[in-house]
């Protein structure tokens, strides 16, 4: 069995997915972290390049669906309704209980969904526990948090894992 704590893909950022090539693979529903993975954190608002990624997205029968651990009251509610996705919030990630949310939301089984994240320890730990596909993204940004550096580099291994695992 393969490590809980390895992706299953690696890709530089969200708009590495085609959404063509996902349709064509089965993928259904693209759940997604928000803070580092759709927008930098300081961002309250999408881009116009993610606008168009979640409409080529939904042109190829995709639905885009954020999954966040978000404390913050009004961060994933006020991104999501200007992007206009749906969302979990407090989403408990590693735990399965937000994964399984947004799966019974969308009425999509865990076989046509992926989970893109930028954290191992949460976004892909919990997308392997929940049996969605993982897919770990470079962080957008560094940020200003330390903390956040410190478990970027923690994280280190597994997606060395990763990748070695992909150069095969």
């Amino acid at each position: 069995m393969a490590c809980p704590l390895v992706p299953c893909h690696l890709v530089e950022s969200i708009y590495f997915l085609i959404p063509q090539r996902l349709q064509e693979a089965g993928v259904r529903l693209v759940l997604a972290d928000l803070d580092n993975t759709l927008t930098p954190y300081e961002e309250a608002l999408p881009s116009p390049a993610l606008r168009r990624w979640k409409e080529e997205l939904e042109q190829n029968g995709i639905t885009l669906f954020v999954v966040s651990n978000s404390r913050k009251s009004r961060r994933c509610p006020d991104f999501c309704e200007a992007l206009g996705v749906p969302y979990v919030r407090h989403a408990g990630k590693p735990g399965t209980k937000g994964f399984r949310e947004a799966l019974a939301q969308t009425g999509i089984p865990a076989e046509n969904a992926i989970m893109v994240g930028d954290q191992i320890f949460t976004d892909i730990l919990g997308a392997n526990r929940a049996g969605i596909t993982s897919v770990l993204v470079k962080p957008i940004a560094w940020g200003k948090n330390p903390g956040r550096r410190v478990r970027y580099a923690i994280e280190t291994p597994f997606r060395l894992a990763a990748m070695a695992r992909h150069d095969r």
